[in-house]
């Protein structure tokens, strides 16, 4: 039987206030059997003209095929309502370089690392939108003059087909005719087609010739406009620029940047989206509506509890908004606070009891998230009576006890002096729902705590013969009892244990240092000290030196002693006031002065490290006022790598660091920030004019000099990544006139690359023996920890990076249409 094809054309209008669409979509439904069909898509021109009665779609989502006519090159998000804030963080994360420039992960190395589970409710249901602004604008037949007209349609014609460059040159040549209400138009005409980059090009462009007028309506639908498409830098830039003009931005500004920062991984964004959220109630006046509160609570609550307990306070600010403005408050809110308030270090019990009953009140059920929150608080303050009763409610709903519940009650025995309780808790959470790591590390500490020696050595050997990894806190509770008890021998077989079983942190050695230095086996103190201090991936700290002072005072090599301090004053280690004490009564007797500062200066060593952090994207803060300079460091919070390498420049750089950790902290790789800052100097200004010249990322003129092996292990590090087919990337924020200066720099050390341009970076590409050599002359100065993973290409690329796989190294142009310098023609033919 001979089946006809049927064509079948639906318009598709996500937008009602855009008069002006060119979407639409084409089927052909072309039946092969009577059991199959073959459907096509293509686009189609068209202009789509919204009716009173026309209904909106606003579910659809078509993903858009390549196409060779250039009919739709950002497909738009619908316009932002209050339903748009329900949609989850994931999916609104956009892929523009200005998204990647700032991506960065949560890496969570905390035993607490659960999260507040939302139950599928909490998403806001509200549709009403915000009204499009209008924009006063002639249009082309209403202009008197042709010339004019014809040049605008030019200029609207050819201006979004141009990148940056080329689209200032363009303007740049108008400049003699060309005024504010003709920018309007083009800027207008770019929002209607879709192409928002072209537009706020345009704007920028205006802001700086002498007859601009600020025009608040085009500036705020502008923001809206790129507000959508999750731009939040560009967006802000307007943002600010109404602020700056006295204005107060429309709330419909207000709502789409907060939903495109939350729309970000990156870490700043939440705080950043708090901040505009604040304004918008405190300077605007506005109530915002419940999707938005709901939005950013939930993205205050999203992570573990241990890196966001510090949100308290903005959290309980949404609540009084919620309540203040008579909106509905979902039990989701009221859990979600309790939650936060059981990770606070002073638990406010009053406030988690009155939230408690205005759940009850409204008729609202303690949740399975509630009761292990009320629990955990319980743990903190060693409320015997309270975590029982919480318990039994647990025990007696019919969910399963979660393994957080165990752990709260075995901490809440462990306070109150109950050792065995704790481990008859362990026990019968192996048997409900088996025994995980942190179990483990709890039951263990609880009985280092109460010395229960042999207990605590049988529970270790369980812990081990499990398979269970990592063992790092069992073993440093059990050598802090070992110390406590004074059982220095066992402290030493405990430290040569966890050599043998796991990679042991600075921690482990200051225990096994302190215990050396207590028994005066200062030989061996002084090996274990230098072994630290030559070790990238473990250092010394406050407390090493501090540890190791005291032995040389209390042995009386008092030139070993003065070696350490002055080492501390360089490193602006603080000495313990009892030493520094002693130091003076012996130095004064020698008539010795105690050097208590020391001027600060770079290293050579620092110099290259912090030269090749600079290549692979650091930056250095200018204060032009103050004339000032500051290097500010960034990690990414998922990256193995990374987490790595910030203790690593953290112990580097200490002596330069504005705000520094508390000696127990720096223990601890984890507990260092992702983000620190230097304090502001004038050794800095040298590499902010190299390196970043009136903020604007450069390559240096001598930088064929300064490329050491120690400066390309730094830069690979830091901003570098292994393909899968071992090819090496080196990422590069430069001028394009600069590329080829680096190009030529590695030509010049028989370093063959090719360097391309994608989004808003380069990228330098070693491939196959290119790569093999890169990697033999930077591996002896890369850190030991991370030798395996970076040769080998373990660890996984980031969302920026990942997206390299469209970039051929291979061919002579680039697919993105941007030139490709080459340092040699005879490459393999492709990276990926």
């Amino acid at each position: 039987m001979d089946l006809n094809p049927i064509r079948v054309t639906i318009l598709v209008n996500p937008d009602p206030f855009i008069h002006q669409f060119p979407l639409g979509v084409e089927l052909l439904l072309q039946p092969l059997s009577t059991q199959t069909m073959l459907l096509s898509f293509h686009y189609i021109n068209c202009q789509i003209i919204p009716s009173q009665n026309q209904r909106c779609y606003h579910h659809l989502r078509l993903s858009p095929l390549p196409l060779s006519s250039k009919t739709c090159r950002n497909p738009p998000l619908p316009l932002l309502s209050s339903s748009s804030a329900a949609v989850s963080t994931g999916s609104l994360v956009s892929d523009t370089p200005e998204e990647v420039e700032g991506d960065y992960y949560g890496f969570l190395t905390d035993k607490e690392t659960e999260s507040f589970n939302f139950d599928g409710s909490f998403e806001s249901t509200e549709l009403k939108r915000f009204g499009s602004q209008a924009v006063e604008v002639k249009e082309l037949e209403e202009l008197p003059e042709q010339w004019r007209r014809s040049k605008l349609a030019w200029l609207c014609k050819e201006l979004p087909a141009h990148r940056s460059g080329t689209f200032i040159r363009v303007l740049n040549a108008q400049r003699k005719w060309i005024r504010q209400d003709d920018c309007t138009y083009i800027a207008v005409h770019c929002m209607r087609i879709r192409e928002n980059d072209a537009a706020f090009r345009v704007y920028k462009w205006m802001m700086l010739q002498h007859w601009f007028r600020f025009d608040f309506a085009l500036a705020t639908k502008l923001a809206d406009y790129i507000g959508k498409e999750r731009k939040y830098l560009k967006c802000r830039e307007i943002f600010d620029d109404i602020i700056n003009q006295g204005l107060v931005p429309k709330e419909s500004t207000f709502h789409i940047l907060i939903v495109a920062y939350l729309s970000s991984s990156a870490s700043s964004c939440l705080q950043e989206a708090c901040i505009i959220y604040n304004q918008m109630i405190h300077l605007g006046s506005y109530k915002p509506r419940l999707s938005l509160h709901n939005y950013l609570f939930r993205a205050l609550v999203s992570k573990a509890g241990s890196s966001c307990k510090h949100h308290l306070k903005q959290a309980e600010f949404i609540f009084h908004n919620l309540t203040t403005c008579g909106l509905k408050i979902h039990n989701d809110i009221y859990g979600g606070l309790i939650w936060l308030h059981s990770y606070q270090d002073d638990i406010d019990k009053e406030r988690i009891l009155s939230l408690r009953a205005e759940m009850e009140a409204v008729g609202i059920e303690e949740s399975l998230d509630v009761l292990v929150s009320v629990l955990r608080a319980c743990a903190k303050e060693g409320d015997v009576a309270e975590a029982e009763r919480t318990w039994i409610k647990i025990i007696s709903s019919n969910n399963k006890p979660p393994a957080q519940a165990f752990l709260c009650l075995m901490d809440v025995y462990s306070r109150v002096g109950k050792p065995m309780k704790c481990l008859e808790i362990f026990r019968v959470m192996q048997e409900r729902i088996s025994s995980n790591v942190v179990s483990y590390y709890k039951v263990v500490e609880v009985l280092c705590k109460a010395q229960e020696i042999e207990l605590a050595e049988s529970l270790m050997i369980e812990f081990i013969n499990s398979g269970m990894k990592p063992l790092m806190p069992s073993f440093i509770a059990m050598m802090n009892m070992y110390a406590n008890l004074s059982l220095h021998d066992k402290v030493e077989s405990t430290f040569f244990w966890c050599l043998e079983t796991c990679c042991p942190n600075r921690n482990v050695y200051n225990l096994y240092l302190n215990s050396l230095v207590q028994t005066e086996n200062l030989a061996k103190a002084e090996q274990i000290f230098n072994q630290m201090f030559t070790d990238e991936a473990i250092g010394v700290n406050t407390r090493s030196c501090n540890t190791i002072l005291r032995g040389y005072l209390a042995c009386g090599q008092y030139a070993k002693a003065k070696q350490i301090y002055n080492f501390m004053c360089e490193k602006k280690y603080e000495t313990e006031s009892s030493l520094m004490e002693k130091l003076e009564s012996i130095l004064s007797l020698s008539q010795e002065e105690v050097q208590k500062s020391i001027s600060l200066k770079l290293s050579k060593e620092q110099r290259e490290i912090l030269i090749g952090l600079l290549l692979g994207g650091l930056r250095v803060k200018i204060d032009e006022e103050k004339k000032s300079y500051a290097v500010h460091f960034v990690f990414r919070e998922n990256s193995n790598t990374h987490s790595f390498l910030k203790r690593h420049i953290y112990n580097q750089f200490h002596e330069w660091l504005a705000d520094k950790l508390p000696v127990d902290d720096n223990d601890r790789g984890n507990d260092i920030p992702c983000e620190f800052m230097t304090i502001s100097h004038s050794y800095f200004k040298f590499y902010a004019d190299q390196f970043w010249p009136q903020g604007i990322p450069s390559i240096p003129n001598l930088i064929h000099r300064w490329l050491t092996p120690r400066i390309l292990a730094y830069w690979y590090m830091y901003g570098g990544y292994r393909t899968s087919s071992r090819d090496i990337l080196l990422k590069l924020q430069s001028r394009k006139e600069d590329v080829p200066r680096i190009a030529k720099a590695f030509k010049a050390k028989s370093l063959n690359s090719r360097i391309k341009w994608k989004g808003r970076v380069f990228w330098v590409g070693f491939l196959g023996s290119h790569a093999t050599e890169f990697w033999k002359l930077i591996e002896p100065f890369i850190l030991s920890d991370l030798k395996a993973s970076l040769e080998a290409g373990i660890e996984s690329p980031s969302k920026g990076v990942s997206r390299l796989k469209n970039i051929n190294f291979s061919s002579d142009s680039d697919t993105d249409g941007n030139t490709s310098y080459h340092s040699n023609d005879n490459c393999p033919p492709n990276l990926l």
